[in-house]
């Protein structure tokens, strides 16, 4: 007879469609099973009411009523409106802790945590996938090779500074949700993209300044050149340094950009309202749909995702929960749940996700349930 944990995976395949006919045959047989050996039968009214309130007295579940081992499994068949909640409901219903954590991870199984993976254009308009692409030469343009490394780097190198540089090939890599990359742009500049993120930037520098374009967040070791000076424009603010290291937070799904500086100096021009503000180390400078201002922090805390850390210090469950959908590339539902309460902790962003859930939900009040990609926030 087929174990419980296959007929788990069964019952999710039949949910989402992808089930066969014959592992639909096998869980057909083995659903009769459970419910041949069952000591209660239910009508379908009281199937409906089960069905209804299974979800809410899950979290609250004690140690003792999983211990009673109480069999509810109905007499009925395998109609879909009944087995999309057999699936996670009954079944989780009777198990044990040790067992759910199991059953939580057979669903998330092909919910993994991002890696290197990230599309590059260049001017020509040519679509590189760094992720299938081999590792060496991609590319070359006005006197710049293009070597992608198999540490998840694509690095611009000068080699012929005989070639006049100019400004009009700009090329673009993006990482998609689930998804980081590196850049070593060709005046030395390391460049690292968080997921769902985008950077375009000139093949080769102007005699005057380095510019290029942020969408989502990046961290940024700029190399020194005093005649140079580095330039980030995003939708919201232009970031100026000359030589320094700092992170930038620019996704257009949150209500404010961040610039956080860990050395050197950096100047911030709100592109809205022209307001004006110098960063020095350990300080970030917020700006929201009014105003820029600058706050005191530890500079270290904003590139923990650079570190590959999980990092929430007293934050909204909205901007975790879009930190966590973001490098899972996973959907989110808040059902009953304030998203704008507030929690905290902190995580490798390796672990499988539902180690991440689990951490947060020792901190209270919030429980998770994983259905395909989407992670449903309860209370």
């Amino acid at each position: 007879m087929m174990k419980s944990k296959e007929a788990i995976i069964l019952l999710e395949k039949y949910e989402n469609g992808t089930i066969t006919k014959e592992e639909l045959t096998l869980l057909e047989s083995w659903y009769n099973h459970q419910a041949s050996i069952g000591k209660a039968e239910i009508s379908d009214e009281e199937l409906e009411e089960n069905l209804a309130g299974i979800w809410t007295a899950l979290p609250q579940a004690s140690d003792e009523s999983h211990k009673k081992n109480i069999r509810i499994w109905p007499m009925i068949s395998i109609a879909a409106s009944v087995l999309a909640v057999l699936s996670v409901g009954f079944y989780f219903y009777n198990l044990n802790k040790t067992q759910k954590k199991e059953a939580m991870a057979l669903l998330s199984s092909e919910i993994i945590p991002g890696g290197n993976k990230a599309y590059l254009t260049l001017s020509n308009g040519k679509r590189i996938s760094l992720t299938e692409a081999e590792n060496g030469t991609l590319a070359k343009q006005e006197g710049v090779t293009i070597t992608k490394t198999d540490d998840g780097q694509l690095i611009y190198k000068v080699t012929n500074t005989g070639e006049k540089g100019g400004v009009s090939a700009f090329n673009t890599i993006e990482t998609p949700n689930g998804g980081q990359y590196q850049v070593l742009l060709p005046d030395g500049t390391k460049v690292w993209l968080n997921a769902a993120s985008m950077l375009t930037y000139p093949v080769n520098f102007g005699k005057n300044e380095r510019r290029v374009e942020l969408s989502g967040e990046g961290y940024f070791e700029v190399a020194k050149n005093k005649l140079k000076p580095f330039r980030i424009k995003t939708d919201r603010q232009e970031v100026t340094v000359l030589g320094t290291h700092f992170n930038v937070n620019n996704y257009k799904d949150e209500t404010k950009a961040s610039t956080t500086l860990l050395t050197g100096s950096v100047s911030i021009l709100n592109l809205k309202s022209s307001e004006r503000a110098i960063l020095k180390p350990d300080e970030q400078g917020i700006l929201n749909e009014k105003s820029l201002s600058v706050q005191q922090v530890n500079a270290e805390d904003a590139i923990a995702w650079k570190n590959g850390e999980f990092l929430f210090n007293d934050e909204p469950l909205e901007s975790i929960m879009r930190q966590i959908s973001r490098w899972y590339d996973i959907d989110v539902e808040y059902k009953g749940v304030n998203p704008t309460d507030r929690f905290g902790g902190s995580i490798s962003r390796f672990e499988n996700v539902t180690k991440v859930l689990e951490k947060l939900e020792l901190t209270g009040g919030i429980h998770f349930k994983i259905q395909h990609r989407t992670i449903i926030v309860t209370n």
